[in-house]
């Protein structure tokens, strides 16, 4: 699928932190981001999902990203959070609840090309007994 996406990150770097470290999380995740660093935090922006996608199927999360997206979801895309410590191993956990006494990386994706729908659908595919499936074979 070709999709046409705008990924804001913002990441806090807080005092105790290496801000090259914070930037590794969210490139762990994002490769490819051009990150900024701005007074007390790291703020970039990429255009693909796909190595994020790729760790949501690896990790078998896709239930969860569609419900932490559909928490923050509105007609032009849709926002998450994740935690930074999980990030900088390659892992996609998502922050709910309180933030994180060390922020959590905050992501914004804006949809622009087809739908905010068949993006979330080809990012993460609804599941029928744990596997993925074809939102148009249902």
């Amino acid at each position: 699928m070709i999709y046409s996406v705008d990924v804001r990150i913002k990441a806090p770097v807080r005092d105790t932190e290496v801000t090259n470290r914070v930037g590794d999380a969210v490139e762990n995740i994002f490769p490819g981001v051009e990150l900024d660093h701005e007074p007390g935090k790291l703020v970039g922006e990429t255009h693909e999902l796909e190595r994020f996608s790729e760790r949501l199927h690896e990790q078998a999360i896709l239930d969860t990203a569609r419900r932490e997206f559909a928490k923050r979801r509105d007609d032009d895309g849709f926002s998450f959070a994740l935690k930074k410590q999980a990030a900088f191993k390659g892992v996609v956990n998502f922050s709910v609840g309180n933030p994180d006494e060390l922020g959590d990386i905050d992501v914004h994706v804006t949809v622009r090309d087809p739908s905010v729908d068949e993006v979330i659908d080809y990012i993460a595919p609804p599941t029928e007994d744990g596997r993925p499936v074809d939102p148009n074979d249902r």
